[in-house]
């Protein structure tokens, strides 16, 4: 079993790539091996143009300041036992990048940052809402000035009146910090808010990758058709005029996934070559990419 096979992708410097599709289809698992959280089974993970896919967890140390990850759950993801000081100071304490007074100063600053109180490095998480918790995870991501964050799903978890705020905050970081984010999530349009591009994956594969505003106004694979037509618009008319049908059925087992495309099983152009042969990742734009043979 695969969660992810074959997947590639680059990310510019200072854009964020969103990554989207259905749970499970293994967004976070690329997103982790990217940092190297999970160690990939294959493939090569090329980071500021150096090959870091066979480097040990030592060797890894020091680009580990310079790429980190914002999680999905907010309440799981922070130690309770641990006061928000502690909690933002650790990175800073394990590279070695403060101590005494200034590890509490640079704290503090973290937080205002985020939109948070010099006021609350005394307390622990419990004592906070979700938004907050995940505000205090985005500053213990930034405490080591990372280029590169990968941002898993960190608004699923919230009230939909905080995830507008927390996407807000994590585009202005964005251009005051010049970070580069790959953004994992459901939401379609939070994701054509933050991103520059969007990969679309499905049963660990990715199906296509385009321009943001260009995916939107003219997706070409059926599956991402299929998405955004089940997605909120806010023209009924254009609603209307653009739906396409209903997913059919449930997405196959990893375990035993269909031959050929992937989506085959569940597309209701499906041609006979579907079956027999897998659709490479072509482009058919200079920054619009598709597998599927209904289009190449």
């Amino acid at each position: 079993m695969q969660a992810v096979d074959g997947v590639s992708f680059h990310i510019r410097r200072g854009e964020t790539l969103g990554l989207v599709g259905e749970s499970g289809c293994g967004k976070t698992t690329a997103g982790r091996t990217v940092i190297k959280l999970y160690e990939p089974t294959a493939g090569s993970i090329i980071f500021d143009e150096q090959d870091i896919t066979s480097l040990k967890e030592k060797e890894m140390l020091s680009l580990r300041r310079r790429m980190q990850i914002i999680f999905q759950d907010p309440y799981a993801s922070l130690n309770d036992r641990m006061t928000v000081g502690d909690i933002v100071s650790e990175p800073l304490e394990v590279h070695r990048l403060a101590r005494g007074h200034k590890l509490r100063e640079r704290a503090a600053e973290l937080l205002q940052k985020v939109g948070l109180s010099p006021e609350h490095l005394n307390r622990y998480p419990h004592e906070f809402s979700g938004g907050q918790r995940q505000r205090i995870g985005i500053a213990r991501a930034l405490a080591v000035n990372p280029d590169f964050i990968v941002c898993d799903e960190p608004i699923s978890a919230l009230d939909v009146s905080i995830q507008a705020q927390v996407v807000n905050l994590l585009k202005d970081l964005q251009q005051e910090m010049g970070l580069t984010y790959l953004f994992i999530a459901h939401d379609l349009p939070m994701v054509k808010h933050i991103s520059n591009r969007i990969g679309v994956m499905y049963l660990g594969k990715l199906l296509e990758i385009a321009e943001s505003g260009e995916l939107f106004r003219k997706p070409l694979h059926p599956y991402t058709r299929a998405l955004l037509s089940a997605g909120a618009v806010p023209d009924p008319a254009a609603e209307v005029q653009n739906r396409q049908p209903a997913l059919q059925g449930d997405v196959p087992s990893p375990i035993n996934p269909p031959t050929g495309c992937r989506f085959r099983t569940r597309c209701a152009d499906a041609l006979d070559i579907c079956s027999r042969s897998e659709p490479e990742l072509i482009r058919v734009a200079p920054d619009h990419l598709i597998a599927c043979h209904l289009v190449i």
